[in-house]
């Protein structure tokens, strides 16, 4: 991910938090839930995993606005798990864990990729 930040402004100055942060904890989130079995790749961090770039926010992408963090997040669900409920579940565990740590309420966007199935 490029160093872009999401300011905010403080009588002292500003706070500066970076998309890796933000990428940091929303994975640490999810994979704490039972019905997620993995995070699906984009195409650029598969790219970057060919060139030797080992990516944290795997399947995760940050984008800020001037006022808002939004979270994109592809996921595979477990076979059983009830998707809609599994995302629901989902965003609120990211929105919960940014919020408290950051203390800025994110837009959160689950998608699923695909099912993953018990060998």
């Amino acid at each position: 991910m490029p160093d872009t930040y999401f300011t905010i402004p403080d009588e002292k100055g500003s706070i500066n938090i970076s998309e890796d942060v933000i990428a940091a904890i929303t994975g640490n989130a999810l994979s704490e839930m039972e019905d997620i079995a993995a995070f699906s790749n984009t195409a650029g961090s598969e790219l970057s995993e060919l060139i030797g770039k080992k990516s944290i926010s795997k399947g995760i992408r940050v984008s800020f606005t001037e006022s808002e963090i939004i979270i994109d997040a592809t996921i595979m669900v477990r076979f059983g798990g009830h998707i809609t409920e599994v995302c629901e579940r989902a965003q609120e565990a990211v929105s919960t864990a940014v919020d408290s740590i950051t203390g800025v309420k994110p837009v959160v966007n689950i998608r699923v990729a695909g099912i993953s199935f018990e060998k």
